[in-house]
């Protein structure tokens, strides 16, 4: 079995070339590259060369080939055949990056590839290096597909406008509500009403009251996020602490009928004596 926590030549993936890749042309007919733009996973930067002798104004991004990460929000993205080479949490950090690179209104178009014949790794043609490649299907509108390309259009969660009638804030979240982070399974936003600075919340996508009735997949998507989570906070707001909390039922003090894990940075003497943390839940039980 290969050996799926390594994946370092997904980089050697990147070819160079003087016309348009075909989404990017796609794209571009539908007048759909529009306002301040990023080629995230840009490889060598032909689709930003080209775009920019166009008059776009877009920047390109590529870990390996042009590092220097962007410094602000984009109202449009392109991430052309990156999630193919990468594997399952490679694709879900890069799902949550874009979501914090986009602006809450903009737009970003994941190209993926769908003629491939072989998934795992194999050995580059050229390079002679293992390199790896699968199938991606994601939960976002599918705004073009044949048979060799698939591309795909996100917004935030937050910003779709959904028809269903659903008596549920988290299925239906404000399109005011500052979304932190998003994959294709959760979403994070802060808490409306914090128990401290950057109380946030992490939510399956899934309506589901119970976090012991979410799949495995959905749990670890959920647990990933709040990893990801943790450190936006640690920057933003430099809590001393955290506590971390789900509650499950009634008797345990839900009132909101959808899985939410909660995230309460700790500050030095917001309470008087916090030894003993989510043992307050009971509070005469806190101290031992």
């Amino acid at each position: 079995m290969e050996n799926l926590k390594s994946n370092p030549n997904s980089h050697l993936t990147a070819k160079e070339r003087d016309t348009l890749s075909f989404p990017a042309k796609i794209l571009l007919n539908n007048n759909l590259i529009v306002g301040s733009v990023l080629d995230f996973g840009c490889g060598f930067g032909s689709d930003v060369k080209l775009l920019k002798a166009k008059g776009i104004n877009i920047e390109g991004y590529d870990k390996f080939h042009l590092p220097n990460y962007p410094s602000k929000k984009y109202d449009t993205i392109i991430c052309f055949y990156v999630l193919n080479v990468l594997l399952p949490e490679e694709q879900a950090t890069i799902l949550m990056e874009l979501s914090q690179l986009i602006k809450p209104t903009g737009k970003v178009y994941i190209a993926v590839r769908r003629d491939l014949q072989y998934e795992g790794f194999r050995t580059h043609k050229i390079h002679q290096k293992k390199t790896y490649q699968c199938n991606v299907i994601l939960n976002s509108k599918s705004f073009f597909k044949n048979e060799n390309c698939e591309i795909y259009e996100y917004q935030h969660y937050n910003q779709i406008i959904r028809t269903e009638k659903i008596d549920c804030p988290f299925c239906i979240p404000n399109s005011d509500t500052e979304l932190i982070v998003e994959s294709a399974t959760a979403y994070a936003i802060y808490d409306k009403f914090p128990v401290n600075n950057g109380h946030a919340l992490i939510i399956p996508k899934r309506h589901c009251s119970d976090y012991f009735d979410l799949t495995f997949k959905e749990q670890a998507a959920c647990i990933f996020m709040l990893n990801k989570v943790k450190e936006i906070v640690l920057a933003r707001f430099n809590p001393e602490g955290f506590n971390i909390g789900i509650n499950v039922g009634e008797k345990a003090g839900q009132t909101v009928n959808h899985v939410h894990i909660h995230l309460i940075p700790r500050y030095n003497n917001d309470v008087k004596d916090p030894r003993g943390g989510v043992r307050g839940v009971i509070p005469n039980k806190q101290k031992y």
